[in-house]
């Protein structure tokens, strides 16, 4: 019997296009992925997204890919995972993240502090709601600590985005697997050791998570087009998206790559990746023509991802995008 190794495809907040996004999960479903994610921030309100999402699937997972920590409190994110769960007929995977400042502060009104601490303590909290246990309050005032009215009839595995140190640390010791984005290849094996340090931190046989990276895919037939595409990726998340991912590059030891980058790129207007930082092309993205991704591929596998999510580019055409999931189906080893 075939094995066909398990692959995922992600969907960006950038993406806003509601009909191409229901569009690329039922055809991702008919391609044989294992899972869809979608995210959240300032667009659609992920849950309705998904909610549609499982109405015209049957089969694929489904889940938050992800949604932060500001917007909600851990009691509506416990009921939205359970609703889901049931109605998906419990294909459905919880995927928190600390978000942004940008994110808390400039659109949820919250300041954006401890975000890592944050993060722990709602996942704690909704992972209690889930197992059937109460709330553990941390005000004061006298109300009963509740439980779900409608607990959820099947496990929901819980996915925590982490690139930091410690926010990896506590995906190893809280989650069910870990969706790291825009980590480089080349660190993945020092994300697995915090993993398991984090694991070890949760006592005696806590397993570890699945291993998730969300991989940029930037591919076409031509190999110029595609390198355009993934440059898009690397400056734009460089330039615009916050201190996160150039702080993680620079940790792990691409420091004068990213300089490069931010120098090439003044304005938020260009996509710029200068031949000093090329480097940030292979270890970031799945680039190329469909036979170099294919190949790239299969690198992130051999270094120890069991499903790796392919992020889709947003704003492209949808046939482009068909292509892209067609090119990159599943396939066995």
């Amino acid at each position: 019997m075939t094995t066909i190794r398990p692959l995922a495809v992600g969907i960006t907040p950038l993406e806003t296009r509601r009909e191409v996004v229901l569009h690329l999960a039922t055809r991702a479903e008919e391609l044989g992925y294992t899972a869809f994610f979608v995210a959240e921030a300032w667009g659609h309100d992920v849950s309705v997204l998904l909610t549609e999402i499982a109405i015209r699937t049957s089969r694929i997972q489904l889940g938050t890919g992800v949604l932060n920590i500001w917007g909600r409190s851990a009691g509506s994110i416990a009921m939205l995972a359970s609703s889901l769960a049931e109605l998906s007929g419990g294909r459905f995977v919880l995927g928190l993240g600390a978000g942004s400042p940008q994110l808390a502060e400039g659109l949820h009104d919250v300041a954006f502090r401890a975000p890592v601490e944050r993060l722990g303590a709602v996942t704690r909290q909704v992972r209690r709601l889930l197992d059937g246990g109460r709330i553990v309050s941390s005000v004061s005032g006298g109300s009963r600590p509740l439980r779900l009215g409608v607990p959820p009839s099947s496990d929901i595995p819980i996915q925590l985005a982490a690139l930091g140190p410690a926010a990896v640390r506590l995906c190893g010791e809280l989650a069910d697997c870990w969706y790291p984005f825009l980590l480089p290849a080349s660190g993945l094996k020092e994300g697995l050791r915090l993993i398991e340090d984090g694991a070890a931190r949760g006592g005696p046989g806590r397993p570890l998570p699945r291993i998730c990276p969300g991989l940029p895919v930037a591919v076409a037939p031509d190999p110029a087009r595609a390198r355009a595409l993934a440059s898009w990726w690397v400056a734009f998340y460089l330039t615009s998206m916050g201190p996160l991912y150039a702080r993680t590059l620079r940790n792990h030891g691409f420091g004068a790559a990213v300089d490069a980058v931010l120098a090439a790129n003044p304005t938020h207007g260009t996509s710029e990746v200068p031949a000093a930082a090329a480097v940030l092309l292979d270890e970031l993205t799945i680039w190329g023509n469909p036979d170099a991704a294919r190949a790239a591929l299969s690198g992130w596998y051999a270094a120890g991802a069991d499903m790796p999510v392919l992020v889709l580019p947003p704003n492209r055409d949808r046939d482009e995008l068909d292509a892209v999931l067609d090119a990159l189906r599943p396939s066995s080893p």
